[in-house]
């Protein structure tokens, strides 16, 4: 891999790791930058037309009048209520659909054996969507050799159902667009890298 190739998986993975992750009254520059849409011809994975389409719902996020982006984030992310699709590895991939589970401990071993340590503020699983991303650019810019594995085992075995069901159930245009720039950007990123995922057992089907 290239160095280019390296910062371009690096930006992505971060742009993306924290808006899955954080609210959007924590990042608000770019959530400006997504819904400008002047991020459409730097980023390279999906087609003009897709990146074009996923712009122009995003750039309706301040026209949505049944909610605001911080709600949409807190039904989407927070609760109280059920989660339409839970941004946790280890709800997909255990078989009590539990936090921390035996795919969280695994992804910790990982971690441990590749000297990765992230600071949380919070006693929360690793195994975070938004967590997992900005993990990618971190393995991009100081471990890349690592990158097969943290994506092939620990990213693609649920990340791609876990933002197919977040694009049918978000019911918020700026997200179910984000979930759809992530899909095309972790396939950009698969083909890539040639990296197969693990096969492994999908326990949430709610």
């Amino acid at each position: 891999m290239n160095e280019h190739t390296l910062n371009d998986i690096s930006v992505t993975a971060r742009i993306l790791g924290a808006v899955f992750y954080y609210s959007p009254e924590q990042v608000p520059d770019i959530i400006t930058l997504l819904g400008s849409g002047e991020w459409v011809t730097d980023w390279h994975y999906g087609s003009m037309a897709q990146k074009q389409a996923i712009a122009a719902k995003m750039a309706t996020i301040h026209r949505d009048d049944n909610e605001t982006l911080n709600e949409a984030y807190q039904r989407l992310f927070i609760g109280p209520y059920a989660l339409p699709s839970p941004p946790w590895g280890s709800v997909w991939l255990d078989k009590e659909n539990v936090l921390f589970g035996g795919s969280t401990l695994q992804l910790r071993e990982w971690m441990k054996e590749n000297h990765i340590d992230i600071h949380l503020t919070q006693n929360e699983p690793e195994d975070h969507f938004g967590l997992l991303l900005m993990m990618v650019a971190w393995v991009a810019e100081h471990n890349p050799e690592k990158l097969s594995e943290l994506l092939g085992q620990h990213i693609f075995p649920w990340g791609f159902l876990y933002l197919d069901k977040m694009q049918k159930q978000a019911h918020s245009p700026f997200y179910t667009s984000l979930a759809q720039l992530a899909s095309l950007t972790l396939t950009g990123w698969q083909q890539l890298l040639n990296i197969e995922a693990d096969k492994k057992l999908i326990y949430y089907h709610a």
